[in-house]
């Protein structure tokens, strides 16, 4: 597998392995000790998995303590995947990138604690499966809106679709 830094110190694409033969293809998605070597040394304890249509928007999510890593990976279809340093005193605080995953390619992005994160769906339909670190706390999760100004992230759509409760979240300095 290659693994490349990002501009935000800790967040990393991961492209594993792809086998491909007349059958279709294998990859592996986990293998704890590559991952370890590759300085990614978390304990995941808790899968997710959302299905998503055209044009939707999920975040920007987190969870207060202990935070939660984040491995997305992108099982079919296509997003714009987008993290947001929420690092109190970083110098990136407040930055944003972001980086398309495509199911095809069967690259991954591993998100350190400290971190926001969102996505949008670019293909008719997407589904997305990450790891996380740490177990859904309700009462720790927290989320700030899409659209906030101060961090002006370049969403693909100009109308997405997003839950009431996304689109009715404070603004990250309210919540950080």
């Amino acid at each position: 597998m290659e693994v490349k830094d990002l501009s935000f110190a800790g967040v990393k694409l991961i492209r594993p392995k792809i086998y491909f033969d007349q059958r279709g293809f294998f990859r592996e998605t986990y293998r704890k000790p590559l991952y370890t070597q590759a300085g990614i040394e978390t304990d995941f304890v808790q899968d997710n998995h959302s299905f998503s249509k055209k044009g939707t928007v999920r975040g920007m999510h987190f969870q207060r303590f202990p935070g939660q890593a984040k491995l997305v990976s992108v099982m079919e279809g296509k997003i714009f995947d987008v993290f947001v340093d929420i690092r109190q005193g970083s110098p990136t605080f407040g930055k944003w990138e972001g980086i398309y995953l495509d199911a095809s390619d069967g690259e991954q992005i591993f998100i350190p604690v400290g971190f926001a994160h969102g996505f949008c769906v670019v293909s008719e339909t997407a589904h997305v499966c990450y790891k996380v670190s740490a177990i859904y706390n309700p009462s720790e999760e927290r989320n700030f809106r899409f659209d906030d100004p101060f961090v002006g992230i370049c969403w693909p759509f100009d109308e997405p679709l997003i839950s009431e409760r996304d689109r009715m979240s404070p603004l990250l300095m309210e919540v950080v």
